[in-house]
This record gives structure tokens, sequence and C-alpha cells, in this order.
């Protein structure tokens, strides 16, 4: 099957039950398809083992192994979605809370990851499970970052303060960015690679600073160029080519493209409007992001649900999946937590920020895509296992529950 046909299924059954979930009001949109792709796998699934044969499982599953949902959402979406996120960012609300979501998105990272990785290493050993320290910590970098996709698409059901959703916004834009890199030092020190405290502080600060920089350079380019013209069809493809530009370019540098995107989106969607853009303009620009972002958030919480008809998960690994999610929830609160008190005793937070940032940490796509990255060795399964688990609880269960959790702690 070519690649044109794949698409057009994935589209196909994006809209039919983007249709679907609208017409019978189901459940949240995104959340909504997501379900629905996943109780379609379980029930192909559940359909080749009472009747093998009957929706022809292996040729389903071979056609969704087409998708590398890995480069699909790490090279191909994450920039997109992640620059669409950034442009609609108030950064003046952002610079007014930029210490406690810096503190959050690089100390934050740092601790959860830690606290899982421990917690997944020691539990591992009374249980007898190979899995070694190194890429138990891998795992903690892997599922400690907030999802920028699922918690900004969250956000726009349910009705937060100002100042916490600038915490939430910020913080799971920067954290993404944060944790892509942790984890890929983390990785080449497990699989072998000597790697010293100052050789990682070092590799982390070349890819997230020169990451920032690189963003912060192509953004006032595209910005500058886009004043000195008034053409909203040629300012919407400068738009276009400075996130395929951008990334590329942090790709080839070693740098971090998904910060390198959301400072050039900072800077073009705070800039622009001021003295760049015309009227008509912002209406195109923003309109055709605010698609590019639905449209794909759609096939990302779709392809999620459908992954499991090709991720065999194994009984043995039961007792990591329901370890991981109240682990992952106890390091998220440690996360939180701390730059919250500490910083709480210079400036005031709206009621209720700690648990709804707690449970508002939302994992997704990018948790999953990182996992399936990982080398064939041993642990991969189990690994990969738990973090699916975790990605399921936050997004159906969570993301679910979180207007119930801020309309008690908040109001």
């Amino acid at each position: 099957m070519s690649q044109f046909e794949l698409v057009a299924i994935l589209l196909v059954l994006t809209a039919t039950f983007s249709w679907v979930n609208f017409r019978l009001a189901l459940l949240p949109h995104t959340i909504g398809l997501l379900v629905m792709g996943l109780c379609a796998s379980l029930v192909v699934i559940g359909a080749e083992v009472a009747a093998p044969g009957l929706f022809n499982y292996q040729g389903l599953a071979k056609l969704l192994r087409q998708v590398n949902f890995q480069k699909t959402v790490l090279d191909g979406m994450l920039a997109f979605l992640l620059f669409a996120g950034a442009l609609h960012v108030d950064v003046v609300g952002l610079r007014s809370r930029a210490f406690t979501i810096g503190a959050m998105a690089t100390v934050g990272v740092v601790v959860s990851t830690a606290i899982i990785g421990l917690g997944v290493w020691l539990a591992a050993g009374l249980l007898g499970v190979a899995i070694s320290l190194p890429w138990a910590l891998v795992f903690g970098a892997l599922i400690s970052p907030t999802d920028p996709v699922a918690v900004l698409a969250t956000l726009k059901d349910v009705n937060v303060a100002e100042d916490l959703q600038i915490v939430m916004t910020g913080e799971t834009l920067f954290n993404d960015g944060v944790g892509v890199v942790l984890f890929a030092v983390l990785v080449q020190a497990a699989v072998g690679g000597s790697l010293d405290a100052l050789q990682i502080g070092r590799m982390f600060a070349v890819e997230a600073l020169g990451g920032a920089a690189l963003g912060a350079v192509t953004g006032y380019v595209a910005y500058r160029a886009m004043r000195s013209i008034d053409d909203y069809s040629i300012e919407v493809m400068i738009s276009l080519a400075l996130v395929v530009g951008t990334y590329a370019i942090a790709t080839r540098l070693g740098v971090s493209g998904p910060l390198a995107v959301v400072v050039s989106g900072l800077l073009v969607g705070s800039r622009g409007p001021r003295d760049a853009m015309s009227d008509q303009t912002q209406r195109y620009l923003f309109g055709f992001w605010t698609l590019i972002d639905e449209i794909l958030n759609s096939v990302l919480f779709l392809l999620i649900g459908l992954e499991v008809l090709v991720l065999r998960f194994v009984p043995a690994f039961g007792w990591l999946m329901a370890l991981a999610i109240p682990l992952v929830l106890i390091a998220r609160l440690a996360a939180v937590s701390g730059p919250v008190l500490l910083l709480g005793r210079f400036r005031k937070f709206s009621r209720g920020t700690i648990p709804v940032l707690t449970w508002g940490g939302l994992r997704g796509g990018i948790s999953v895509a990182l996992a399936l990255s990982l080398p064939e060795v041993g642990e991969k399964s189990a690994l990969l296992a738990a973090t699916y688990a975790v990605v399921l609880f936050t997004l159906i269960v969570q993301g679910l529950s979180l207007r119930a959790v801020i309309k008690r702690v908040v109001r």
C-alpha cells in the first residue's frame, strides 16, 4: 500500500470518528478519538482471540506498522504542534511566571526522572525483574515531561485561572524540549557511553541553549521578513518555512528542535501582531495554524488508540504497568510542589495550583514515540508497556476528570 493510501485511510478514520463523537456528544474531541481508536483496537484483538481471521487482524496490524509512530511524531507532527501552541501564548504573562516555569521545566523534570527511575529500579529488583538503573532512569526521562499536545488540547475544554493556565502552558512547552534532551543523554549513557556529570551537563546545555538560540535567530528573521511585506499568503508561507527550516537546521546542528520551534513561535506570535501583520494576515495566519493544530491533534490521538494493535504486551509486565501510574503521579507531585512552595514565599499562586498541576500533568504521543525509539535491549518491552499504561491513564482518567478536580480545589 502506498503512503498516500495510508494517509487517506487515517484521515478518513479520523474524520469519521470525529463526526460520530461530535454527533453523539460522547467525549471531548481528542480524548473521544483516543477512546474510539482504543476500543476499535480492542474489538479487533478480542475478535482475533474468539474467532481468528474475522477482522483480518494480521492485515490490519501490518497496515498500521507502516506508520512509523516515532518518526511521524518526533520528526513530523511535533514541530508543527509545538509552533502552533507557542504562537498563541501570552508572552507577557509567560515572563511574569518565568522562574516558576523554568524551575518546573528543568529541575522538576530532573527530580521526576530520578524518583521514577529509582522507584522502578528498586521495585524491579524486589520482584526479580531485570531492569538496570540506567534504563530505569531512561524511562523516568521519557515519561516525566508533560505532553504539550495533550495538555494544550485539554486546556481548551476546561476553565482555569489565567495565571495557572499560563504556568501549565509554559511548562509543557518547555519541559518537553528539556525532557527530549535529557532522554537522549541518558540513552547514550545507558548503551555504554561513559559519561560523567560534567559531560552530561555540557551536552544538556549545548542542546537546550543551542536550540533556544537557534529559535530566537530564525524567529527574528521570519518576523523581519513578515514586517517588510503585506501579503497574507506569503506570510503564512514564511511561517510554514520557519517551522520546517528551524527544525531541520536544529537536527543538523545537534541542538533541540522542540525548543527551537517553541522559541521561534513565541517570538513571531508576540511581536508579529504588534507591527508585522495586518488584521487580514493575522486572521489567515492564526486561523491556518489553529487548523493545523486541530487536524494533527486529531490524527495523533487516533493513532495512540490504534497503536494497541501492534504493541504486544506480556502479562508478566502487568506489575510494572500498575506500579508506574502511582509512581509517576508521586514524582509529578514532587516536581511541582518544590517550585510552587519555594516561590510561593515571594509571589501569590492561585488556590489549588499544586493539585491542578499534578493531576493536569498529562502524557501523550511524545512519550510513546520516545519509548518506541529505544534500542532493542532486553528492557524495551517492559518500558514500552509501562509507558503506554501511563499515557492511557493520564489521557483518559486524568484528562476526563481534570474539570472536576479544578472545580473542587480551585473554586
